[in-house]
């Protein structure tokens, strides 16, 4: 990693130190997990995704790969090897069924004493079939500064992805083999000692809306045929407090977590954005995704990755949480 890398994971563990807080609804109508414990010990979730026949996905920081938990059920089975197609660290993940595609974020971790499955350096924004699981795009994140977080689908397929450690949003066009710079704007630059751009999705605007980590903040990008144009940032209805994951719901709403504990309902209107929390007391939570009426949340615990030289042991087992959504 770099020195911005190594700088950003510490900043962010020390970061994620200060948010520590203690801590279902329906797949189908017999079918009603309210948890999901995961198998590892060293999980560490960063992300979670689903596919419309209720199929999860999650990613591991620590183990790297994939684990996925058939429709309605609560096993979490390896799925995606660990190191499979030179991945690394999973960050992001995002399936897209449209192109048959898990996009995954894999990253050289090795700065949070996690160093992953192998040694490749650098970030990814990486592609497995979503039937077989094999590998079928990599593109590398340019420049000197880099963490692939999160990323998002635009109307034409395209993939459009948070670099972290630089104030830029990327884009992979479809059967594209190369990420370029789709927008860099100054107020996405991360704060010197905490994280930059994180959250990504589209609005039923057309629009795209960004948060940032540290900073708590967040923004819509107005988009015309694909090119960005004005950046606004909101006005927020209550102060956010690490945002992380955001993914949309219906409209302008939105499902987002703040890694100081809560999953939020995200309502934007115009040039505000009111903050609703469905439910909070996770611990760290990191990753969101939703089936039907039911999201389910990923504690990431990240901040405990330096178990056993600093701070608490990881609460265990790792678990997903399942958390009902009413209807609008």
């Amino acid at each position: 990693m770099t020195n911005e890398s190594v700088s950003f994971v510490t900043s962010a563990r020390r970061i994620c130190l200060v948010a520590i807080l203690a801590g279902g609804g329906a797949i189908a109508a017999n079918a009603t997990p309210a948890v999901i414990e995961l198998p590892s010990d060293r999980a560490f979730p960063e992300s979670v995704t689903s596919t419309s026949d209720g199929a999860l996905y999650i990613g591991s920081i620590v183990n790297g790969g994939v684990l996925r938990v058939p429709p309605g059920q609560t096993d979490a089975e390896p799925w995606i090897k660990s190191g499979a197609y030179d991945s690394r660290s999973t960050f992001g993940l995002l399936a897209d069924e449209r192109s048959n595609t898990l996009w995954v974020c894999s990253n050289d971790a090795s700065a949070l004493g996690t160093p992953g499955p192998n040694s490749v350096q650098g970030s990814f924004l990486k592609g497995f079939d979503l039937r077989t699981g094999e590998g079928k795009a990599s593109a590398a994140l340019p420049g000197a500064r880099t963490l692939c977080n999160d990323m998002t689908l635009g109307p034409d397929g395209s993939v459009y992805v948070t670099n972290s450690l630089a104030a830029q949003i990327l884009r992979l066009r479809p059967g594209g083999a190369q990420l370029d710079v789709w927008l860099t704007d100054s107020r996405f630059e991360p704060p010197k000692d905490g994280v930059g751009l994180d959250g990504i999705a589209f609005g039923g605007d057309g629009n795209l809306y960004v948060n940032t980590f540290t900073s708590g903040e967040l923004f819509r990008i107005d988009v015309k045929d694909g090119a960005p144009g004005k950046v606004t940032k909101l006005k927020t209805s209550r102060p956010l407090s690490l945002p992380d994951a955001l993914r949309a719901l219906h409209g302008n709403d939105f499902l987002m977590i703040e890694g100081a504990g809560s999953l939020d309902r995200v309502s934007i209107a115009e040039d505000s954005a009111s903050i609703e929390t469905i439910k909070d007391g996770f611990l760290q939570p990191t990753g969101v995704a939703s089936v039907g009426n039911t999201a389910w949340v990923a504690e990431g615990q990240l901040s405990r990755l330096a178990y056993p030289a600093k701070g608490p042991a990881p609460r265990l087992p790792f678990r997903v949480f399942a958390v009902p959504l009413s209807e609008r």
